[in-house]
């Protein structure tokens, strides 16, 4: 069983990654063995408003990056009135660096299946999709066998488990196109649209996919519903800081002397987690971007910072989807800032100007640099057409790219003025 990252962190710190090589992730029954689909045997036991509660006072956000309350975004669903209503999980996983959602997937598929009945059951879904990133050939094998093994044992159709509950699971396969992690640019594709973004409001959570209620999760949110459910909120907010409970994967990319994945609790810091876990940098730091090709660059000092929420905010940082990329003093600023400006330019839908228009000119400055060309005026610029696209673009994509780009101005300036 190949899950195509080494887990680095302690098996007695996971939750969610406690099964991953230690359960045949193609086997219902070991999964049952293992606790597995006890949470949703309590949720069915529960009234469904009972079981928003508990993941209310969980304090769980999302996971894909965006780190908004789930237990908020459930409410808002299921205080919808409407004759269908449905669930999505968000398993496209463009964010270059990140793997733990194609881990999960591969490693342990009842877990995030059950999750996700869970949450279909709080809201009054009763149809839902898995949407996952085309590439991921053995995510979508991996989780089609769970959802028909899952069907076998009753955990899906009709009357589940013996309750009044009924609910349908399918894969809808991504094209390739990271434009597609957006919410509602998945539910365009799903719709059999380009995928392309919405104009919001109104939101998902009321009218989504076919103009319904839907709840859109990302799957390392919904892994984590299961183990709430069985162990109860409190249990959960014990786990980490206060105001930033549970735990969180973390990716080690770049330039560490053990890349791989880290489940741990938010109170470490990037730095920590990079010495206890990756066992240090190779060579000498100069910086980190965190959060995939559109997060935020970490300086030597802001790695000593813990990772909760407040402490985040406090930054104007975020960890996104929780990769981390090490960059040693070998790195050259301008040609990492070439690579991100070339991908963005690459995977923008071109469905707004800021971003289409935006990321070809930021990608232009940058070459300009490339070939020793560039001026400070191209440098203002550049920060010009930034500022305008995190303001004005209609999506995540053009509003976020901007992000390294911003923060090496910030903290690289001369370097990239001298090359």
């Amino acid at each position: 069983m190949n899950y195509h990252a080494k887990i680095l962190s302690a098996e007695k710190d996971h939750v969610l990654l406690k099964n991953v090589g230690k359960i045949d992730p193609m086997s219902i029954d070991a999964y049952i063995k293992a606790g597995g689909y006890e949470g949703l045997r309590k949720a069915l036991a529960m009234d469904p408003q009972k079981v928003i509660e508990e993941v209310s006072e969980s304090g769980l956000r999302g996971r894909g990056g965006a780190n908004f309350p789930t237990g908020r975004k459930w409410t808002f669903t299921a205080n919808a009135k409407a004759d269908q209503k449905y669930i999505i999980c968000n398993a496209d996983e463009g964010e270059p660096g990140t793997m733990k959602d194609r881990i999960l997937m591969e490693g342990d598929p009842h877990q995030v299946i059950e999750g996700i009945i869970i949450g279909a059951y709080a809201v009054g879904a009763t149809k839902g999709f898995i949407y996952i990133r085309g590439e991921y050939r053995k995510s979508i094998e991996t989780i089609t066998k769970a959802i028909a093994d899952a069907e076998k044992k009753g955990f899906i159709g009709r009357g589940i488990l013996g309750s009044k509950f009924d609910f349908e699971l399918y894969v809808a396969e991504g094209g390739g196109a990271y434009i597609c992690g957006d919410e509602t640019a998945l539910i365009e594709s799903i719709e059999g649209k380009r995928g392309e973004p919405r104009m919001k409001p109104p939101f998902p959570p009321v009218v989504g996919l076919y103009g319904k209620p839907t709840v859109v999760n990302n799957v390392e949110t919904l892994a984590n519903v299961p183990h709430i459910i069985k162990n109860g909120s409190a249990w959960f907010t014990k786990k980490g800081p206060a105001g930033s409970p549970g735990t969180k994967i973390f990716m080690l990319v770049g330039d560490v002397n053990d890349p791989g994945v880290v489940e741990t609790t938010f109170d470490r810091t990037p730095m920590d987690i990079i010495e206890t876990y990756g066992k240090g940098v190779d060579g000498a730091f100069k910086f980190a971007q965190i959060g995939g090709a559109s997060g935020n660059i970490f300086t030597a000092e802001m790695m000593k910072n813990p990772m909760t929420y407040d402490r985040m905010a406090e930054m104007k940082v975020s960890y996104g989807t929780g990769s981390i990329f090490v960059a040693n003093e070998s790195r050259n600023v301008v040609e990492f800032l070439s690579t991100i400006a070339r991908f963005f330019e690459h995977e923008s839908c071109g469905k707004c100007t800021p971003c289409r228009e935006g990321t070809h000119r930021i990608r232009q400055i940058i070459e300009k640099f490339e070939f020793g060309e560039g001026t400070i005026s191209d440098l203002e610029l550049l920060e010009e057409l930034a500022l305008v696209m995190k303001k004005a673009a209609l999506c995540g994509l053009g509003q976020a790219c901007v992000n390294p780009f911003l923060d090496a101005l910030r903290y690289f300036k001369g370097e990239i003025l001298a090359n």
